[in-house]
């Protein structure tokens, strides 16, 4: 059995291998990045005045909320292409279509959790900063940039990295529309070499790794912005 995880650690399998982390944190760092951004957009969209906005912003967050992330993601791969131009579709299969179609259903589901993990950090603020605000002169944007987003995300810090890492995890799922990320390659590699046991503990392996590091991390910011914020 321990012969077994030696060639799978060598020479083609262990290429496989890190090519399939590449993948993954390439998936896990993009999405993670344009979900913080999409996050705080669709946050500042519902606490700005207006009920469209907000109704609009209340359908996609309950959208990507009950609807399973596998169905989401085949929505993307198979369904949306669909609605496209067929010399769209052709480009789009020529240039890794899975990988842009993965990141982009990755992004979409966890920006809908980490808006609202801002609101609910947002809601935990004192009242009366934005009076304060507007009566230094500062405007609605401005105030919600400059002030009340940091300490909202200081105040949603410890949902923050759980998203995250549901995000990292998350990423296995884009092996079911051919993405070449660590689940891909194992199952590759399963298929050769028939070491179920051996090859599914070297991807277990891979994910604790990964989310053991986010954790430690995530602890460190955390301690960052609890002394920022006590200063």
């Amino acid at each position: 059995m321990f012969s077994g995880f030696s060639s799978l650690l060598t020479g083609s399998y262990l290429d496989l291998f890190l090519q399939g982390i590449a993948l993954t944190a390439q998936l896990f760092v993009v999405s993670l990045i344009a979900a913080l951004l999409l996050g705080c957009i669709l946050m500042m969209i519902r606490l700005t005045p207006g009920r469209i906005g907000d109704s609009l912003v209340t359908v996609y967050v309950e959208y990507h909320r009950n609807v399973p992330s596998l169905v989401q993601l085949f929505v993307w791969y198979f369904g949306v292409p669909q609605l496209l131009p067929q010399t769209t579709q052709d480009w789009i299969n020529v240039h890794g279509g899975e990988v842009f179609f993965a990141i982009v259903s990755l992004t979409l589901n966890a920006a809908a959790y980490i808006s609202e993990d801002l609101r609910s950090g947002f809601r935990s603020l004192p009242t009366g900063q934005t009076e304060a605000a507007r009566a230094l002169g500062i405007n609605y944007f401005q105030t919600l940039r400059k002030i009340l987003i940091p300490q909202a995300i200081r105040a949603a810090a410890p949902a923050l990295v759980n998203q995250t890492l549901g995000l990292f995890k998350t990423t296995a799922l884009a092996m079911a529309i051919g993405t070449a990320e660590v689940m891909y390659m194992t199952r590759q590699i399963e298929g050769e070499t028939y070491m179920t046991f051996q090859t599914y503990a070297v991807a277990s392996i891979i994910y604790l790794i990964g989310s053991w590091t986010i954790m430690a991390l995530g602890g460190i910011w955390q301690r960052r912005i609890q002394i920022q914020g006590s200063r």
